[in-house]
């Protein structure tokens, strides 16, 4: 009886004695992070710890940060403070839901709000000895920073800290003076190419996406996963206004996968993650009014229309699209939608802006990513290549039909495709691949066929920019301890190497600015 006593006693005590045992996450967050993340996780002088800011932070990379801290940064080593599960205990609780969600409203925007004085007084020229629209801006993701390379002599101009975790590619004003750049936890920074200095920051969010500058420069938009808005501001980074992510009724809502600009129409082209809809916000003044659900003919006005200028016009799909591309009118965009579940299939549609309709099935297999193609004249058509996430191969797109022309074949899946308009070839990674991720595949544009490799043997080699010309082709080895890779772009012969710490993207100014059909806009 006694043995029997002491072993309920023990079976009672266990949950107990285990609960004493864990480390408690929340209490080591309040004592060792809250002061530089903040209470909610929702980021201050260190970013934001939410599980959707940390997508694509491996567990065992955050443990490694906790313990070691990230050189070139505020972010300490907590390896001699914290036993070996009290950092695991950490790095997990990070990934959980904050409850209740935090909340992100305009008062936040405005006051997040910062901005150099006499901003508009500093000199209207480059302070720097280089072509500035020939200038490179490299996303270093390693340290947390961007450089500035002279592409003429593949010179670093400038290096400069950047907030952490750049999202995509930054985007440029036309004359090519200032660059926004976007983070993953949501703030806007404005950076004066020609002066080198930030001139305005601003948080859109705790969790974006991506952001898209406005054909004449006026307007910045910014795609949020948290909270479900599009936040538009003018070109100073003061807020416009912001935009629910709803259905029409308000009742239904959604993250915002991503946000271009599609300057022929003077208009922002918008994607929602979980809604079949694609949205058009115009920003021309004379924009026409928007008329939503069904209407006769809206030409005798038999409807209530609401304004054209920074209105809503939805485009009802049947699946939502994650990425996408435009044609060359921007009369169509090409999307695709991710799988439901891990087993899964993609889709790709075709989508008329228009008329405000699906035109047409884009019979892809695997996972294209659209949102990195590139199109070029072939025959007598114009094509649109593709990468694939998923399938080894690079799918290629009759414009005219879209109908499959080919499917070019590459060692392995891949994330980024580039050309130039003066280049008979197209560059394409393959650095989703775990065995060919070293490997970058150059396709004949004329052909469609494979014709070259350059390789890094056991290294991740990615994206391809040009400089203004064509005659150099950038690549980036996407390592910690990486570079920036010059090549002929001709003979294909390495040219020159730059140091740089996780290279993730290059983006050259004229290229962007001018949209050059080699480059994703």
């Amino acid at each position: 009886m006694a043995r029997l006593g002491l072993a309920l006693i023990g079976a009672l005590l266990a949950p107990w004695a285990l609960a004493q045992a864990l480390p408690d996450a929340p209490a080591l967050f309040r004592q060792h992070c809250a002061s530089c993340h903040g209470d909610q996780r929702t980021g201050g002088m260190g970013p934001a710890l939410l599980p959707d800011s940390l997508e694509r932070l491996r567990p065992a990379d955050a443990q490694r940060t906790i313990a070691q801290g990230r050189a070139a940064t505020q972010m300490p080593a907590f390896g001699a403070q914290l036993t070996a599960d009290e950092i695991t205990a950490l790095a997990s609780w990070i990934y959980q839901p904050v409850l209740p969600a935090p909340r992100w409203t305009e008062v936040d925007i405005r006051a997040s709000r910062v901005a150099l004085d006499r901003a508009d007084a500093l000199p209207a020229r480059p302070l720097w000895q280089a072509d500035p629209m020939n200038l490179f801006v490299v996303v270093e993701g390693g340290d947390h920073h961007v450089s500035l390379v002279d592409g003429d002599r593949f010179e670093v101009i400038h290096r400069f800290a950047s907030r952490y975790a750049l999202h995509g590619g930054p985007k440029f004003t036309p004359d090519g003076r200032y660059v926004f750049f976007g983070s993953r936890d949501g703030w806007i920074t404005k950076y004066d190419l020609w002066n080198l200095t930030v001139v305005a920051e601003v948080r859109a969010g705790l969790n974006m996406r991506n952001l898209a500058v406005s054909g004449d420069g006026r307007y910045v938009m910014a795609a949020n996963y948290l909270p479900r808005t599009l936040a538009l501001f003018d070109a100073q980074l003061n807020l416009v206004r912001s935009f629910e992510a709803t259905t029409l009724d308000g009742q239904t809502a959604s993250r915002v996968s991503a946000v271009y600009d599609a300057a022929p129409r003077r208009s922002f082209i918008v994607a929602l993650k979980d809604l079949p809809e694609l949205w058009e916000i115009s920003y021309d003044p004379q924009a026409a009014p928007i008329y939503d659900g069904l209407v006769h003919d809206y030409k005798m006005g038999e409807a209530i229309a609401r304004p054209g200028f920074l209105g809503v016009r939805r485009t009802p799909l049947d699946e939502p699209l994650d990425d996408f591309f435009f044609d060359q009118r921007y009369r169509h965009v090409l999307g695709a939608t991710r799988p439901k579940t891990a087993t899964g299939a993609a889709t790709a549609q075709v989508v008329n802006l228009d008329i405000r309709r699906k035109v047409a099935d884009l019979p892809l297999a695997g996972m294209p990513h659209l949102g990195s193609g590139i199109t070029w004249a072939w025959k007598d058509t114009t094509v649109l290549a593709s990468p694939n996430l998923k399938g080894s191969g690079v799918d290629v797109i009759d414009m005219a039909t879209w109908k499959p022309v080919a499917t070019i074949a590459t060692p392995g899946p891949g994330f980024f495709m580039r050309s130039h308009e003066s280049s008979r070839y197209a560059w394409t990674d393959s650095m989703m691949s775990p065995t060919a991720r070293d490997t970058l595949t150059l396709i004949d544009k004329a052909t469609l066929q494979p014709v070259a490799t350059v390789r890094e043997p056991g290294r991740t080699l990615a994206h391809i920019e040009f400089t203004r010309d064509g005659r150099y082709a950038l690549a980036s080895l996407w390592e910690m301890d990486g570079a920036l890779i010059v090549y002929d772009a001709a003979t294909l012969k390495e040219v020159k190497r730059l140091p740089m710490s996780k290279p993730v993207g290059k983006y050259n100014v004229w290229n962007k600015i001018s949209r050059s059909e080699g480059t994703s806009h």
